[in-house]
């Protein structure tokens, strides 16, 4: 029996992609890749509408590194997708042989990313992955050469698309003709094509030339500030940030509250000084419930240990805080 590889991102693209091909009696097993980025949750919930298993592929280490230095250079935001694309197939194809599989099926739309999708970038994927003769397009396959899998007869070309553009109204279609109904949109699932994520990545690169798996998650939350090179503040929006907070913190890490007030809980990382302990203060006032008080009363203290000491400062508006916050 034929059987194939389906990169499955949690999107629609992909899932309808395998589906189609699914259809033509091919054994269909889902790939999805796991990242600091991106993780698997859509894609579990896609494959069971459509009745294929998933694998999940951690390759968070290796795709930082690639996030870090894209041979391609990056798309609107922090997204390498043409490296990313590549790398992923690179991976699918070595993978081909232990579930002892005959292709590779991607959700790509000709055009649909004017960036990445375009003819060319589809090309280069296809070069750059190792495995060109081994992918399938299929919602796009008939505005693309015929394959290898097309010509020898393992899919029938007349059964695959021609989807091109970024319209989606065939997608749509095909999504409510097979019952497919729980889809997220288009532009969510990776955090690289976020523009406040982006910028926050970007910052830490630049100050430090690297970033660790909890500083890659603290990027994920909050309002951001930086004061420094070797120091930043983070202020949480949000209870269900606090509590995400939490989580991420050491010992090492000095935690700001409102004393009178309910509000934004701080945390100022890494080496602080007596001026940062003032600036954290004052985003502190400025995101507690009393901001509209003249002067607040900030309790502080590092993380796990009473907060013993205060410091009472002037409440100060967006303006003030402009030239430090990165989102």
């Amino acid at each position: 029996m034929t059987r194939a590889l389906a990169m499955v991102s949690g999107g629609l693209d992909s899932i309808l992609a395998a589906k189609l091909v699914k259809d033509q009696g091919v054994e269909v097993i889902g790939i999805c890749f796991k990242s600091h980025f991106f993780n698997e949750e859509n894609a579990k919930r896609m494959v069971e509408q459509i009745g294929i298993k998933l694998e999940v592929v951690d390759f968070s280490k290796e795709h930082f590194e690639m996030v870090k230095h894209p041979k391609n250079g990056y798309g609107k935001n922090m997204n390498p997708c043409i490296d990313c694309h590549a790398m992923m197939m690179k991976y699918c194809g070595e993978l081909l042989e232990r579930f002892n599989a005959d292709f590779i099926i991607t959700g790509e739309v000709l055009n649909q990313r004017p960036m990445s999708q375009n003819k060319n970038a589809l090309n280069k994927v296809k070069k750059e992955s190792g495995i060109g003769e081994k992918i399938l397009r299929p919602l796009c396959a008939k505005n693309l050469d015929e394959t290898e899998m097309e010509k020898s007869g393992l899919v029938d070309r007349e059964k695959l698309l021609d989807i091109e553009g970024r319209n989606r109204k065939v997608q749509m279609e095909l999504a409510e003709k097979w019952g497919i109904k729980d889809y997220p949109s288009p532009a969510g699932g990776c955090k690289l094509t976020e523009p406040n994520y982006s910028k926050r990545l970007k910052d830490i690169l630049k100050s430090n030339g690297d970033a660790t798996e909890r500083e890659l998650e603290l990027l994920k939350i909050g309002r951001h500030f930086r004061v420094s090179e070797k120091a930043k503040i983070v202020s949480t929006r949000t209870a269900d940030e606090c509590e995400i907070m939490k989580k991420l913190l050491s010992k090492d890490d000095m935690i700001f509250l409102a004393r009178d007030f309910k509000g934004s809980m701080v945390v100022a990382i890494g080496d602080i000084t007596e001026e940062d302990i003032e600036l954290a203060a004052k985003v502190t006032a400025r995101y507690c419930k009393g901001k509209d008080e003249k002067e607040i009363i900030v309790k502080y203290g590092m993380y796990g240990k009473p907060s013993n000491n205060e410091i009472k400062v002037e409440n100060v508006d967006d303006s003030y805080l402009a030239k430090y916050i990165i989102n």
